[in-house]
């Protein structure tokens, strides 16, 4: 297997998007976001907040009536109409065994549009229907089921079962824990460890998803010249994501909003470097 490449702060830098003078709302990147559910309403505000806290010029989301009050309470900028989008946050939240025919719908739109797409939890087993470049954000578990494994065998070599799923399901991987791998079809390998360990609780990985939807958002024409893009953004999103994590732990516990609060700070501090 290919050795995995250390992904540093100095690496992150490089792959936040600076915004110029003459950058709009839209120059800037739209996210369009389907997550949540009237069951997990939480996982829609958690990845809109990291989204919108990590640079990017709108969030569209669309989804059921109440996530969608939630985001709009939290943050009003959200806008809840269809439109224009340069990549896709699809599936935190939700139950795909419960997905109603009005979420089917729209996880179906947002996955033929070719655009690049990050997929997590309940839109897994979607992988196959995407027609733009696709970066999948799995645990353990959710890995184990996509590939037909056991939660302790992926949590017992997750490097080697990022790259099996990769090179299997065609699409970049990032496997969370502790330690984060990437791995992606073209062969780039990449591990992130700035997490601490008050980061393994509940909704830490809907801010993630957030802070990579808006990466991803904010580069989209680099992903579509290079696919492999993906991954160096999905390795950034971990390295924000932790060092966001432990500024908001201070050493202690965390909650996961205070992890999003964290974000501009964490990206002001690597672009001063």
């Amino acid at each position: 297997m290919s050795t995995f490449t250390d992904w540093t702060p100095e690496d992150a830098r490089e792959h936040i998007a600076m915004p110029r003078a003459q950058d709009d709302k839209y120059s800037r990147g739209v996210l369009g976001v389907i997550t949540g559910s009237d069951a997990y309403p939480g996982a829609a505000v958690l990845g809109v907040e990291a989204a919108l806290r990590t640079g990017v010029g709108m969030v569209r989301y669309l989804g059921d009536d109440r996530p969608t009050q939630l985001v709009l309470q939290r943050r009003p900028e959200a806008v809840t109409a269809p439109g224009r989008v340069q990549a896709w946050l699809l599936g935190s939240g939700m139950d795909a065994a419960q997905r109603d025919e009005a979420t089917s719908r729209r996880l179906a739109a947002a996955l033929a549009d070719g655009l690049p797409t990050v997929i997590d939890a309940g839109g897994l087993d979607l992988i196959g229907r995407a027609s733009g470049p696709v970066l999948i954000t799995p645990h353990f578990g959710e890995l184990a089921r996509v590939v037909g494994a056991t939660k302790d065998q992926v949590a017992s070599n997750p490097a080697a079962w990022a790259v099996r799923a990769a090179e299997e399901l065609g699409v970049t991987v990032l496997l969370k824990g502790h330690q984060t791998f990437v791995a992606a079809p073209d062969g780039t390998r990449i591990v992130a460890s700035s997490a601490p360990p008050w980061l393994a609780t509940a909704g830490a990985g809907d801010a993630l998803g957030g802070i990579l939807g808006a990466l991803v958002a904010t580069h989209s024409a680099e992903v579509a010249a290079d696919p492999g893009a993906l991954a160096r953004l999905a390795a950034t999103a971990a390295v924000i994501h932790g060092l966001a994590a432990g500024r908001a732990s201070a050493g202690g516990p965390l909650v996961v909003l205070d992890v999003a609060a964290a974000v501009p700070r964490v990206i002001a501090d690597l672009v001063r470097r």
